[in-house]
């Protein structure tokens, strides 16, 4: 094992007990690893920091059917952004 696996496994243990800041950090590390799917475990676990890495990405690829999701799934923030998206200026014909 690694020290990464393990600070990993660390950090998977430190969450299953209720720490938001272990979780977060598992958020930050899946994110630079682009890994969308554990991410998406993240948020269902309630790791709000997953949500706004997995609406930055959802912006950032103009991808309003993912914001709407996000949406669905109870978050504030991915709501804003695809009606802000929504609003912006018609394109020109």
């Amino acid at each position: 094992m690694t020290s990464s696996d393990a600070g990993q496994a660390t950090l998977r243990a430190l969450a299953d007990n209720g720490n938001e800041k272990a979780l977060d950090r598992l958020a930050d590390l899946a994110d630079e690893r682009a890994d969308l799917d554990e991410l998406a475990e993240l948020l269902d676990e309630g790791c709000l920091r997953a949500g706004h890495l997995l609406t930055r990405r959802a912006v950032a690829a103009g991808d309003l059917l993912q914001l709407q999701q996000l949406s669905d799934a109870g978050s504030d923030e991915p709501g804003r952004e695809l009606d802000r998206l929504l609003d912006g200026p018609p394109r020109g014909r």
